[in-house]
């Protein structure tokens, strides 16, 4: 375990933990505000040094860096907390915004239990990138990371969400990326949906369908780069029509009390009550 720099001239910088997000691919996305923050820290926990030392060279940042990733221990983040309470630490990762699906919220939690000041300077992120690309509902979403590796964990967790009124959002690889959806299509359904890959980079691509027509596409192609999929929302479901509602009607009245019976018809077929009732009491009445 390699020792942390020694602490350096400090910049203007109130001690304490900098969140900073990073560009997910074109440099010239960092933020004004982050790149002085990576000016001006004492020291920058990176998740791979080599890769952030080439964005601190394209802002002309000279600050000493650290490792911090997913392999980091608690002897780490206790050096890295003691070093926050008299001086500033930038964290980031290797692109986007530190903690979306990566382990810096442990850092993040002993930082507020010990009273350190914790910042956020907020910037790019492949998931919200992706979403805006891909032309599906955006007023519910859930973020879900990477599928599991195995089929059966991956099916499991897909089972979980397929009752879920939101765009879901994935991370995945291209040599996953045909697998994935079609355990996503078998899981959910035909979904519309997109997969958005090297966004800002040089060979960005959003390409949408539905999830079969993506899984078939990508079969035979798996692609390159960063990839994120994206999955709209469950078509909602049709209104019961009459001889449903009064098979379900007849089926519950013949068993409970009346008003027992339209709220479980009402709750079942997702009906209002004063709707159902009505039909409920025509049904009594002309029995």
């Amino acid at each position: 375990m390699a020792p942390l720099p020694p602490e350096s001239e400090p910049g203007n910088l109130e001690p304490g933990l900098y969140i900073v997000a990073t560009p997910i691919g074109n440099l010239g996305d960092i933020t004004l505000r982050a790149a002085d923050v990576l000016r001006s820290a004492g020291l920058i926990a990176a998740e791979d040094t080599r890769v952030t030392a080439k964005l601190l060279a394209r802002i002309g940042s000279d600050r000493p860096m650290a490792p911090y990733h997913d392999h980091s221990d608690s002897r780490v983040r206790s050096r890295l907390l003691e070093r926050m309470r008299n001086e500033s630490v930038a964290l980031v990762s290797d692109a986007g915004t530190p903690l979306i699906s990566d382990p810096g919220f442990k850092l993040v939690r002993e930082a507020r239990a010990e009273g350190i000041p914790v910042t956020t300077i907020p910037g790019p992120c492949a998931a919200i990138s992706a979403l805006t690309l891909a032309g599906l509902p955006t007023d519910r979403f859930l973020f879900a990371g990477f599928l599991p590796a195995k089929a059966k964990a991956s099916a499991d967790t897909i089972a979980e969400f397929a009752g879920l009124d939101a765009t879901l959002v994935f991370y995945e690889s291209g040599n996953r990326l045909a697998r994935s959806l079609e355990a996503l299509k078998q899981g959910l359904g035909d979904r519309p949906a997109a997969v958005a890959r090297e966004i800002t980079k040089a060979f960005e691509e959003t390409v949408t369908g539905t999830l079969g027509e993506l899984a078939a596409r990508y079969a035979d192609a798996p692609p390159k780069g960063e990839i994120v999929i994206v999955v709209g929302p469950p078509e909602p479901a049709a209104p019961a029509d009459a001889d449903t509602l009064d098979a379900a009607l007849a089926a519950a009245m013949a068993t409970q009390p009346l008003k027992s019976a339209v709220a479980e018809v009402s709750a079942a077929l997702d009906l209002p009550r004063k709707q159902v009732y009505a039909r409920a009491l025509e049904l009594r009445d002309n029995a």
